[in-house]
């Protein structure tokens, strides 16, 4: 099970989140069957995500992250809940590229230029939504800027996702630091200081630290307390019943029309799928009259 560990500064300078996603991004290659550099870009951002969405002010706000490049990646999305439950999607699969000349996975290769947006759902009647443009395509980077601009909070954001030989993900995680208002000088430059140890976080995942491990590195020399530690995990709350409503949504005319081109294919329904787990969902005419008489 994927772990969140929240911590803040004794002197309430700083609040502290450590990350394993592993599992989390297992679960996404599973289902989306993900090549090395496409695993890496979509892995970061779900670890990113659950973090972010554990920041949501209530149960049942929701947040959503999405990296829109010019990249052969495409469009890269996941929505994460009050709890740091995440979803996502890429849009290409199989996107990849050569290993950089550091032997990294050239993430920013597939992502190209762009934007990245985050949307929050808290409850009003009009979301929130912040949109900047890429830094690096490398995502932690491209988090910290648009918490600066956006948010006008200072971030360190340290992501990484490991793939291994078979194309599984070996270790994944990151750690994600904000200051808060009226934080200390000297706290604000030993965290300057120590952003270096966190340059290779999944290393240090894949050495089996754990999370508190991991964050007496990122809090060298910084007295901190620990709040909690939050089970996370990939989780798609898609049914029929959404499905259905998202088939009501386009229309009776139009949901016919699709059936007679399905039919002029040879098939007899209707086919739905969920981007986030794949899933599918077919509705033949007898429960599409059923939808529309209701």
């Amino acid at each position: 099970m994927a772990k969140i560990l929240r911590a803040m500064t004794r002197d309430g300078s700083a609040r502290a989140y450590v990350i394993n996603s592993t599992d989390i991004v297992n679960k996404a290659i599973s289902y989306h069957n993900t090549q090395p550099t496409a695993t890496a870009l979509l892995g970061r951002l779900l670890t990113a995500s659950s973090v972010m969405g554990t920041m949501l002010p209530e149960d049942g706000c929701t947040l959503t992250v999405a990296i829109r490049g010019n990249g052969i990646a495409g469009t890269t999305l996941c929505t994460a809940d009050y709890w740091g439950n995440v979803k996502g999607y890429i849009q290409n699969p199989n996107a990849d590229l050569p290993l950089k000349s550091n032997g990294k996975l050239d993430v920013s290769g597939i992502v190209g230029g762009g934007i990245l947006s985050v949307s929050k759902d808290v409850g009003d009647e009009v979301p929130f939504n912040g949109n900047i443009e890429l830094v690096s395509g490398e995502v932690a980077e491209d988090i910290t800027q648009y918490y600066a601009i956006s948010e006008q909070t200072p971030t360190l954001c340290a992501l990484g996702v490991l793939v291994d030989t078979d194309y599984s993900c070996r270790a994944s995680g990151g750690v994600i630091i904000q200051l808060l208002p009226f934080a200390d000088d000297e706290v604000v430059t030993q965290l300057e200081k120590n952003a270096p140890l966190l340059n290779n976080v999944s290393s240090m995942f894949d050495k089996g630290m754990s999370n508190e491990e991991i964050l007496k590195v990122a809090l060298t020399n910084i007295e901190f307390d620990i709040f909690d530690e939050l089970d996370v995990d990939y989780l798609c709350n898609c049914s029929r019943e959404r499905t259905e409503k998202a088939l009501i949504s386009i229309g009776k005319s139009e949901a016919y029309k699709i059936l007679d081109e399905q039919k002029a294919e040879g098939k007899d329904y209707i086919e739905l799928s969920c981007h986030f787990c794949n899933k599918t969902y077919k509705f033949y005419k007898d429960d599409i009259d059923t939808l529309f008489n209701k």
